[in-house]
């Protein structure tokens, strides 16, 4: 059989090294060809460091998070936040982690972030109820998408009604601060259950596969056994806490290229005897194959020879 070629949509950027460059790397920065329902990294950045902006944005991450909540003391909020408006401003396009809506922080987060260019969306820290998520989809713009990021027992049970909720995009999983609120262990058999409910939760909201928790470390084999367990669970994206875990997240949720070899395969097949549907197995593999071949166009993956 012959395969088609796809030709990949590169995300990556090109190295600039001039000072001169440096200094007007706003103007630089690519645009990401990954749709956010189907990012796989999502690159956390610490919005107190502003000298990593564009670095984040010009690195392999299929979208950027910068953050204005647990990564920055609560006497530098406003600072953080600033640096962050400044750079959407100035060229600059990314998500934004606000803080969560219980805190003194929340409101003024959306009134600072409601209208900067560049934003292309907020994930809300600690979701544990869908009017969280409405509400702060309200004070923006009634446009901004919401990121629900789930860190809690109470935001676990209560996430079929947050996927539900007017505004919600994603869902995305909190595990460390949902370990440290249950007393869970790390191991996969342990965060099983969250993960799992996430999935249903976003499929009973018909909204796109869940964004797993981050993993801590530079040990690159445990962050692809990690990534591994995320793709198993039917989690399609990934926190990530450093740079050079964009490639190993973004390797890993991507179909292989087998994958699109057997997608490639059957849907030549399907097509040569015109569409038939001939016994029961052909309705969920043609759906297989055809999630198969979107996400191989979309990340550019080749079908094996």
């Amino acid at each position: 059989m012959t395969h088609p070629i796809y030709i990949p949509q590169s995300t990556e950027a090109t190295s600039y090294s001039s000072p001169e460059l440096s200094d007007a790397l706003p103007a630089f920065i690519p645009e990401r060809n990954i749709p956010a329902e189907i990012a796989r990294s999502w690159l956390l950045v610490n919005a107190m460091k502003p000298e990593l902006f564009d670095v984040s944005a010009m690195s392999r991450a299929d979208s950027i998070i910068l953050d204005i909540e647990d990564a920055v003391d609560p006497s530098q909020k406003d600072t953080a936040r600033e640096h962050v408006v400044n750079w959407l401003t100035a060229g600059g396009r990314a998500w934004v982690r606000i803080n969560d809506a219980t805190s003194p922080f929340w409101a003024a987060d959306l009134a600072g972030l409601r209208g900067t260019p560049g934003l292309l969306g907020v994930m809300l820290a600690k979701t544990e109820s869908a009017d969280q998520v409405t509400e702060s989809f309200h004070r923006m713009d009634g446009r901004t998408p919401v990121i629900a990021l789930v860190e809690s027992a109470v935001g676990i049970e209560e996430a079929n009604n947050i996927a539900k909720a007017q505004g919600a995009f994603r869902l995305a999983f909190g595990s460390g601060d949902f370990r440290r609120d249950t007393g869970m262990a790390a191991t996969a058999e342990a965060m099983a259950y969250p993960r799992a409910k996430l999935v249903v939760a976003s499929r009973v909201g018909n909204l796109p596969g869940p964004i797993d928790g981050p993993t801590v470390g530079t040990n690159h084999p445990i962050l692809r056994e990690q990534t591994g367990i995320t793709v198993m669970m039917g989690m399609t994206g990934k926190l990530c806490l450093a740079i050079d875990q964009t490639h190993v997240i973004n390797e890993v949720i991507s179909p292989t290229p087998s994958d699109v070899a057997w997608a490639t395969d059957f849907m030549a097949d399907f097509e040569a005897n015109g569409r038939v549907i001939r016994d029961g197995s052909d309705l969920p593999r043609l759906g297989r194959a055809e999630k198969i071949m979107k996400l191989a166009v979309a990340f550019g993956v080749q079908p094996a020879l």
